[in-house]
């Protein structure tokens, strides 16, 4: 059964140095937009007054007629009527206590990029042409759009490494659901291995980040000797992002393909519902932590779960899951980190991430039973409770 999905393709082109500009000044232009509106609204949140998205597209255009700020005129209109409507979606998700209050956009942290509607660019024969532009955009076309598909909107980005990327969302309907097989699988994350199926099989911890760590605190040390503002520093600058680019490119593959592999031979994924955020306040495990991505790797595996009808649980993240035996269900008073294998009173000796595994994997099961939902009970930013959920769509 094949399903529509809301999917975006994401390729690198090489713009000239035309276009470069053309873009770098569209991308500074929706940041000042953003900036703006949203320091009229916080202003008017302070009167206790609230402040729509069209009465910040009124703004626009009274900011538009001004001498001070002619200067968003030369760019395409589309781009800055997006950003408006993404500072509504995060003001709605704030209101909805599912976020923080919203952060204005900096010149040197924030992600510079820029979305167009359909009404901006024009795709055709495989050539995209966006608004102001006389050529179409040097794409390099690494994997095919569906037959059929015309992109919705189109989103140019420029990372900190200088790579230019556009990425095209589509309405996708080549998803179909996979076979059903009956397989059920239980994960237990960890740093040793960053998997630990309930099959027994471990699955190795690649530690992409150490294995660049070396070249990237040199490169990080001849950054700090530079001269603030300087060209040199610059330099410096890219040559740390390209660093981090390619750890981050290496880390993405991996979870791409390992979270395709379990969707693919199971029918039923369950995980734990894991604190990411919390746990890397710990300084000792924060760098392994982040360098093992569970919140991307989960990510992943939910919105492939939805795509290809498979189901993905999150067991509760207070489950006492390696204390507890899968043989006889004594719980262990206490489990310190450096214990990885232990005999229960049964006479059963697990090895501690097996066992956790095996755990989740009953647990999921009774959840699946009960008809409880995916996700345990979360917290939102306030601290406040919220409501169990089901995983939503995600892009690629």
């Amino acid at each position: 059964m094949s399903t529509h999905v809301k999917r975006a393709y994401r390729y690198r082109f090489c713009p000239t140095d035309t276009q470069a500009a053309e873009l770098s000044r569209t991308f500074g232009c929706v940041r000042k937009v953003y900036n703006m509106a949203l320091a009229a609204r916080t202003e008017a949140w302070a009167r206790q007054e609230r402040v729509t998205y069209n009465a910040t597209s009124t703004m626009l255009t009274a900011w538009k007629k001004t001498e001070e700020l002619a200067y968003l005129n030369e760019v395409s209109s589309v781009p800055l009527q997006q950003t408006l409507r993404h500072l509504q979606t995060a003001f709605t998700h704030f209101f909805g206590r599912r976020a923080k209050y919203p952060r204005f956009k900096s010149r040197k942290t924030s992600r510079r990029s820029a979305e167009y509607t359909s009404s901006a660019f024009r795709f055709r024969d495989g050539a995209l042409t966006l608004a102001k532009m006389t050529e179409p955009l040097a794409v390099v076309w690494s994997r095919p759009l569906p037959e059929g598909v015309s992109p919705s909107t189109v989103t140019v980005s420029q990372d900190p490494a200088g790579r230019w990327f556009v990425s095209l969302l589509c309405d996708d309907s080549s998803v179909k659901s996979l076979p059903a097989n009956g397989n059920a699988v239980g994960i237990d994350a960890g740093l040793e291995h960053l998997l630990t199926l309930s099959t027994g099989d471990k699955i190795a911890n690649p530690r992409h980040e150490r294995r660049d760590r070396a070249a990237l605190a040199r490169e990080q040390r001849r950054l700090a000797k530079k001269e603030k503002g300087s060209a040199n520093q610059a330099r410096a600058r890219l040559k740390v992002a390209k660093i981090h680019a390619r750890i981050a490119d290496r880390r993405r593959d991996t979870l791409h393909k390992l979270t395709t592999r379990l969707v693919r031979e199971n029918q039923t994924i369950v995980i734990e519902d894991l604190t990411v955020r919390n746990m890397v306040k710990n300084r000792k495990l924060a760098r392994a932590i982040s360098d093992a991505a569970w919140s991307e790797f989960r990510s992943m595996l939910e919105y492939k779960a939805q795509w290809y009808g498979r189901e993905a649980i999150a067991v509760d993240r207070w489950f006492h899951s390696s204390r507890l035996c899968s043989a006889c269900g004594t719980l262990r008073d206490t489990m310190p980190l450096n214990l990885r294998t232990w005999t229960c009173d049964c006479a059963t000796t697990h090895d501690r991430d097996v066992n956790a595994a095996h755990n989740l994997l009953a647990a999921g099961l009774a959840v699946t039973v009960c008809g409880a939902g995916v996700r345990p009970q979360r917290s939102t930013p306030d601290g406040q409770s919220a409501t169990k959920q089901k995983p939503s769509r995600r892009e690629p």
